[in-house]
């Protein structure tokens, strides 16, 4: 994706993601440090998009931007005031939120609907399907052959829905949010959902070969898979700058030893490992691609 505007987090950018809609340009609407960024997929759309944004500025084009509340011109002539108004922009940026990061929000809000059921775990027997499978925990190759049907794989995924207390899904669902959000920007959701996959899985699947119970849970996995792919990208690949710095990569990693040190009966770290583990190896790959490829490309 191609960064095309950047305003002012306050500004409604509505009419302009409708009048781009209308004229089949396909973009996202993201928030980065205080201000929205507007992404299209195509260069050529880029002096067009701009030109919009130099004509909203000037005046001389009548695309009158929400500012709150009181805003009352719109699109189009329609005017909007009052409840309705703030309705309309509360769907309107739940929206812009689907489409910077779909893959994201989707699992937020299953995460969500689990912990609605579950009474934030305590309950989870009510969705007991949800644990992992009991496989053979001999090694990882006997567990591996055990999988013999694409639900049964499914299960060995399903544990990262399910959380135990309200501390647990508030710290797993925003660090999804951050890293989910930013990643999901940069390359394609499909991709994004794959990570996912991976991470779950091999998080997952450590904690089961380490405890012997599939009765644990959490995003803890994913979470932490993200962690040290976004790292990799971040250090080593070029142009995919986040939002991360060193020193939030050794507070989580730091955090990962104590809780092994002084809390491991009561928290999966084995999971947490096995996606930071995981995160790493991915973001080695890509980095790995990146480079063969610019080398052969000279």
């Amino acid at each position: 994706m191609i960064r095309a505007v950047t305003v002012d987090i306050n500004v409604n950018l509505q009419p302009l993601s409708k009048l781009l809609w209308q004229k089949g340009i396909k973009h996202r609407i993201s928030e980065e440090s205080g201000k929205q960024v507007v992404w299209i997929a195509s260069e050529q759309e880029l002096g067009y998009v701009q030109q919009l944004q130099d004509g909203l500025s000037t005046g001389t084009i009548e695309l009158q931007e929400f500012q709150g509340a009181g805003a009352g011109k719109a699109y189009g002539g329609t005017t909007h005031n009052g409840l309705g108004n703030r309705v309309w922009h509360l769907l309107y940026r739940f929206f812009s939120l689907f489409t910077v990061a779909p893959v994201t929000l989707l699992l937020m809000i299953i995460c969500g609907i689990v912990a609605l059921l579950t009474k934030v775990g305590s309950e989870a027997y009510r969705l007991g399907f949800l644990f992992y499978p009991m496989l053979p925990y001999d090694d990882l190759f006997s567990l591996l052959a055990g999988i013999d049907s694409i639900s049964l794989f499914l299960r060995t995924l399903a544990p990262m829905f399910l959380h135990f207390g309200e501390l647990h899904i508030i710290f797993n669902l925003l660090w999804l949010w951050f890293f989910g959000r930013q990643l999901e920007t940069i390359q394609s959701s499909w991709l994004f959902l794959l990570l996912v996959v991976l991470f779950s899985f091999a998080g997952n699947t450590a904690q089961y070969l380490s405890g012997h119970a599939s009765n644990f849970g959490g995003m803890s996995g994913v979470v932490y898979g993200l962690i040290g792919y976004a790292w990799m990208l971040h250090n080593f690949v070029p142009g995919k700058r986040l939002m991360l710095n060193n020193s939030i990569f050794v507070v989580f990693v730091i955090a990962l030893v104590l809780m092994e040190f002084a809390a491991s009966s009561m928290i999966a770290t084995a999971a947490h490992l096995g996606g930071l583990v995981s995160g790493l190896v991915a973001g080695l790959l890509l980095t790995a691609v990146v480079r063969i490829r610019k080398i052969s490309s000279r």
